[in-house]
Formats: structure tokens, sequence, C-alpha cells
């Protein structure tokens, strides 16, 4: 590894291949997106690891495998990147690549909300209404809606 200053170049060129994987990744090149990003993803990169985990679930570029769309969703997750918390706080409640496990969707969503995700506040509101998989709570559905509108503010 090769030091300027403070920064390595290897961290340089996983932040150039990280930007080059997601852009690659919205412009629908999903191929390039997965040969960019596949490495990140096994060095642990969250970001990386999400965008794996929504290319399997939907078959973007690689054969579609519920398996490893968990696998990556999960491994992202557990690093508390926010928009893995909400996949799979997606997956839980919709049982996609996952048994259905409302109460565990909750939890997600309820993580995801706290680092700020507006979506994950509105849908945890929505669950506290319904009583899906949490106790219904008119209050704390309420105090999630409040939430989600601050968090768009």
């Amino acid at each position: 590894m090769i030091y300027v200053g403070d920064i390595s170049v290897a961290d340089d060129n996983n932040e150039i291949d990280l930007a080059s994987g997601m852009a690659a990744f919205e412009e629908k090149n999903f191929s390039k997106a997965k040969q960019m990003l596949s490495p990140l993803a096994e060095a642990g990169n969250p970001e990386a690891q999400h965008r794996m985990a929504i290319m399997f679930q939907n078959g973007l570029g690689l054969v579609k495998s519920d398996e490893l769309a968990f696998k990556w969703m999960q491994a992202s997750a557990g690093l508390n990147y926010p928009l893995a918390l909400h996949g799979l706080g997606f997956m839980y409640l919709h049982g996609e690549c996952v048994d259905k496990d409302e109460a565990k969707a909750a939890e997600y969503f309820q993580k995801a909300a706290e680092q700020g995700l507006a979506g994950s506040a509105m849908t945890l509101g929505l669950m506290y209404e319904q009583g899906q998989g949490v106790k219904q709570d008119p209050d704390e559905a309420q105090k999630w809606y409040k939430k989600s509108e601050e968090l768009q503010e």
C-alpha cells in the first residue's frame, strides 16, 4: 500500500471503484456495476453490499438469487447502513428473500428511521396504526408520522 500524506492510494482507489460502480448501477450497466462493486462488498463496504443485494434480489446483470440478496442486505444492515436497514425491513415485511416476520421488519424500520430515513419512519407509523408486527398504538403511529415529516424538511 502506498501512502500519500495521511491517505493510502488503495483507499483512494476503493473510493474511485465505489463511485464508478455506483455510477454504472445508476446507468443500468449492471455487469460493470457487479464487476466494480463485488470486490468492495467482499471487503466489507456497506454501500457496495447494499447494491449487490439489490442486483441479486431483482436479477439485475446476474442470476436472481434470494439467498444472496438476503446475505448482502443482511451484511450491509449489520454495518448499520440505513438503506440496507430499510431494505431488510422491507424483505421481512413482505417475505421477500426471507420468511415473513413483521416484528423483525418493525425493528429494522425503526433502526433506519432513527438514522434519518423518512420512508422508514412513515412505514413504521403505518405498522403502528395497523398493528402490523407491533401492538396497535395510534399515539406511537403519530410519533413516527411526525418524525417522517421532520426528516423530509
